[in-house]
């Protein structure tokens, strides 16, 4: 989908993709580089550098962070400043990804919380493997919905 001219052509006129309409504002991006990317409604963006990913409805980027070959399914609401600093009170990143991650080859769930300094690095160097956060299949890292990453956290 993120090719100048992909197999699945979200503008092509003669096949129409019709979704439900969500009042959302506009995603904000500041201080990032964009390469092939397709960026949902409703994003908050700080990352240093986002490539040949999509970027799905709310979803939040820290600063300098790097995505590369990923697909991020966003979340379901924003969380308010209280929601966050209660979250900070509990040892919970907020949710979205957090600032200075890289993360590669991964589709991240819906409501995931990935917090400051992680790394999912996916690719054929990791076998296939099943824990409480994500799934490796075919070197991809597959998040699970709703799963909390800590600061510091490597795959």
């Amino acid at each position: 989908m993120t090719a100048d001219i992909p197999e699945f052509n979200l503008f092509d006129n003669t096949k129409s993709i019709y979704t439900r309409p969500r009042m959302l504002p506009p995603a904000k991006i500041s201080g990032t580089t964009l390469e092939k990317t397709v960026i949902a409604d409703g994003c908050i963006i700080n990352a240093s550098r986002i490539e040949h990913s999509v970027i799905g409805i709310r979803s939040r980027i820290g600063y300098g962070s790097t995505v590369v070959s990923c697909y991020i399914m966003g979340s379901d609401y924003y969380e308010t400043i209280d929601d966050i600093n209660n979250d900070q009170n509990k040892g919970l990143p907020p949710i979205g990804i957090g600032k200075r991650c890289y993360l590669r080859n991964c589709i991240i769930d819906k409501n995931c919380r990935i917090g400051d300094d992680v790394r999912l690095n996916g690719g054929p160097h990791l076998a296939n493997t099943e824990t409480e956060l994500y799934t490796v299949k075919d070197g991809i890292i597959v998040t699970r919905k709703g799963a909390v990453f800590p600061n510091g956290y490597v795959v």
